[in-house]
């Protein structure tokens, strides 16, 4: 539930509800608004309170929330949320924000390369694994701290940002150090602790759905990482498991996009390299992301990817960004938004 404070409410006032939040053994997280503040009750409140909280002076309102998902969802908050990053790059506004690099973070000339084509296509986010979740415990599991290192060194060089995929509890850390942005993959949706732990981080969340969840799973995801009071969460589609593997890796449900919009007010990414598995389907689906309402796209791409360690046949070459940007600018301009 959220507790909204009356116009008149004085700091007092608003120390008191929250003092009596904890006292009914809740969370409390204070919005603070033009011109009043509101309050939300982080917690299973099932077993009550609401009454109590609407008798303090200073309070306006006490508002239940029905969804499971509560402070994820719209009823919770009606505005967008917008994610700034240090470098000022907005996830969430008018501008679709891109996020491109390799799927795997293989050497530094890789890296350098990657870094410099999105500095001069103005894409503000570099995107690279430095741990990779395999199929195959013999396939190539990433370069680990030394990716971080150069994925840090060549951002910072070009004026990017990093997003990295962190993997455990135990890894946290380490990519707190070197990322913007915390990638939590398809394959550890589900892994619940991992979700608290970056939560606890306050460091901006990017939660890719997992392959065969459903949105209201994908949201209560999302909300694991809100009931440790981090609210930097941006929700990515990137393709489901359906019965039909013959022509596409996954299913890329962009109506997920406009669902997403009504039931939740944060951020949605798009990834069409995951989402379909080919490298001829990235441009055409990249479009229809942002015409379904995407706010970015996040999109593997890779200086030779023949031979690139892993994902080369949905990675785009670098020379082929500058035609992806001019076809995406279309698009864009249609739906009265920049890029």
């Amino acid at each position: 539930m959220i507790v909204v404070m009356s116009n008149s409410a004085t700091q007092g006032n608003l120390d008191k509800v929250i003092d009596q939040i904890e006292a009914l053994g809740y969370k409390a997280d204070v919005e603070k608004g033009q011109f009043t503040n509101v309050v939300a009750v982080i917690g299973d409140t099932r077993s009550g309170g609401k009454e109590t909280l609407e008798g303090l002076d200073g309070v306006e309102r006490v508002i239940p929330i029905m969804k499971p998902y509560k402070h994820v969802s719209r009823e919770f908050r009606k505005e967008n949320t917008v994610i700034e990053l240090p470098n000022g790059t907005k996830i969430g506004d008018n501008k679709i924000t891109m996020m491109v690099g390799p799927c795997a973070v293989e050497d530094q000339d890789q890296v350098k390369t990657m870094a410099e084509a999105d500095k001069n296509l103005g894409f503000p986010i570099l995107r690279g694994g430095a741990f990779k979740p395999r199929t195959s415990p013999y396939a190539f599991q990433g370069l680990g701290l030394e990716g971080l290192k150069i994925l840090r060194e060549e951002a910072d060089k070009n004026g990017l940002m990093v997003i990295t995929e962190v993997m455990s509890e135990a890894d946290v850390e380490m990519c707190v150090e070197y990322a913007d942005i915390l990638q939590i993959g398809a394959r550890t949706m589900h892994a619940f602790r991992l979700l608290k732990e970056v939560g606890k981080t306050r460091k901006p969340v990017l939660l890719k759905r997992g392959f065969h969840a459903t949105i209201r799973e994908w949201l209560l995801s999302a909300e694991y990482i809100i009931s440790e009071g981090n609210w930097n969460v941006i929700l990515c589609e990137r393709g489901i498991r359906t019965f039909d593997d013959e022509f596409s890796r996954n299913v890329l449900d962009l109506t997920a996009v406009q669902i997403l919009k009504k039931e939740s007010h944060l951020p949605v990414i798009v990834d069409p390299s995951h989402g379909t598995g080919q490298r001829d389907l990235v441009v055409p689906m990249s479009k229809a992301a942002i015409a379904a309402g995407a706010d970015g796209l996040i999109i593997e791409a890779h200086p030779n990817p023949s031979k690139a360690l892993s994902d080369g046949p949905q990675s785009l070459p670098v020379e082929e960004l500058p035609a992806l940007r001019k076809e995406l600018e279309e698009v864009v301009t249609a739906m009265g938004r920049t890029i």
